[in-house]
């Protein structure tokens, strides 16, 4: 029997879990390399990996003010209904659908079958195919093998959430233990070897070149994809028990624990590689700082560990936002601005035909282009919204001055001031340096416009 009514079944441990197993994915194995070529400093890839924690920390605790005192299922599409209007509401809920965090879950898919392809080397599939291009942007058939297995993840994740959340969040602890278990294992490894030197950490400059803002600025653009994917936890809000106090808390706890594991495991990448090392991974473009820090002291048979870790964490990561990312567009359905097939749940009271709706564009932009592509999409995408939640505890403090608020944002006005203003340098300095990128995203996200006013004109019908 199918209902229309989520259960609150989420308490603070699982909602810690799924904050973390949405953060965790490719991004503590490979974003270490383009940070060196952009600082060739180790020392600075630390403070750059610091100095990007405390901007998501500082976003998070404005998101959590706001969370606490809005708190239900849907996220910032509830929210900005109160903060903005509707139709900004709508076009944030489309946004994730077309662009944010569908293709998210495509770049999570690919990055697994580019590891599980590593491993095993599937063999090629319609190689006679792959010269062929949508708009000289969009090559659907290269790299088609690893595309298939893409594509075969996020059905069968995709089938996993549609037995509840419970089952789903209990898939991503499992994983997350283990994810955990094996970062540990290569820092404390690592950091005990012979081939470990944290000499090797130093703030000067390999090639004698200056670190300037703007290549801080620009090794934080990497780090924010390893950051990435926090606020998702805000889409579950309607499942979590006594949401207002333990969203706000699992989203700051998950978060810290983020930073501290970062700084541990880049540590031990930067001890056992070298600058030149890693600016050579980074130049190879087919190679894995993370992989061949192992290697150094566990030799190939650490290489494989390393491989089969990036498997599991990806799949955590992929399995995390599939399951959160579809109950923003179960609260569209339910106001008549979604398909309307998607406000319905299941006898496991999951809302399985979101669950579909996004596998299938999930799968197509998966087949739509690269790993880079699609992060820098999303990117540029969830910067603008980061920047709109943040300016809500602005609006929200002028609007509803006496509600109460289970947390209060530390060190207002300055920092959500500080995170509207890197929002705002980001979004401008992704245009000019990723246009193709921006012009996709910006697509994708503006084609909400003409579907607000079908469903608005379907909802009065």
């Amino acid at each position: 029997m199918s209902t229309s009514q989520l259960n609150r079944s989420l308490g603070l441990r699982l909602v810690v879990v799924i904050v973390i197993g949405n953060i965790i994915g490719s991004g503590v194995y490979k974003k270490v390399a383009p940070m060196t070529d952009a600082l060739h400093s180790s020392g600075w890839i630390l403070i750059c990996w610091v100095l990007a924690g405390i901007i998501s920390l500082f976003g998070a605790l404005c998101n959590a003010e706001v969370a606490g005192l809005l708190a239900d299922t849907g996220g910032e599409y509830i929210y900005y209904q109160k903060i903005y209007n509707k139709f900004f509401a709508f076009l944030f809920g489309w946004s994730l659908f077309a662009v944010i965090q569908t293709a998210a879950i495509s770049a999570l898919a690919y990055v697994f079958a580019e590891s599980l392809n590593s491993i095993i080397h599937l063999p090629e599939i319609l190689p006679s195919l792959t010269s062929i291009n949508i708009f000289g942007a969009f090559y659907p058939f290269a790299d088609l093998n690893v595309k298939l297995i893409a594509i075969i993840l996020i059905i069968i994740l995709t089938w996993i959430n549609t037995k509840g959340i419970k089952t789903g969040a209990g898939v991503s602890m499992t994983i997350l233990l283990l994810v955990f278990g094996s970062i540990f294992t290569i820092i404390a490894f690592g950091l005990t070897s012979n081939a470990a030197d944290l000499s090797r950490i130093q703030l000067s400059t390999d090639n004698n070149s200056s670190v300037t803002v703007s290549t801080v600025f620009t090794a934080m653009l990497a780090a924010f994809w390893a950051y990435q994917g926090w606020a998702s936890v805000g889409y579950v809000g309607g499942e979590i028990k006594d949401a207002k106090r333990n969203l706000p808390k699992g989203i700051v706890i998950g978060i810290f624990v983020i930073i501290v594991l970062y700084l541990l495991v880049n540590t031990t990448y930067l001890s056992l590689l070298s600058v030149p090392q890693l600016e050579d991974i980074f130049k190879a473009g087919n190679k894995i700082a993370a992989i061949e820090a192992v290697r150094s002291f566990w030799g190939n048979g650490g290489a494989l560990f390393i491989s089969i870790l990036i498997l599991i964490t990806t799949l955590g990561c992929c399995n995390a936002t599939i399951l959160a990312s579809c109950r923003p567009y179960f609260a569209m359905a339910k106001e008549g601005l979604f398909f309307k097939k998607v406000a319905k749940l299941n006898d496991k009271q999951a809302p399985a035909n979101s669950l579909l709706y996004q596998c299938v564009w999930a799968c197509v932009l998966v087949l739509s282009g690269t790993f880079d592509q699609l992060t820098d999409m999303i990117i540029f995408a969830v910067f603008i919204y980061y920047g709109a939640t943040t300016l809500g505890v602005f609006i929200l403090r002028k609007k509803m001055p006496d509600a109460p608020r289970p947390y209060k944002v530390w060190g207002y006005p300055i920092v959500p001031a500080i995170v509207v203003i890197f929002c705002v340098i980001l979004i401008i300095n992704t245009v000019f340096s990723r246009p193709r990128e921006a012009a996709i995203g910006a697509a994708l996200m503006f084609t909400g416009v003409p579907m607000y006013f079908w469903f608005s004109r379907k909802k009065k019908a």
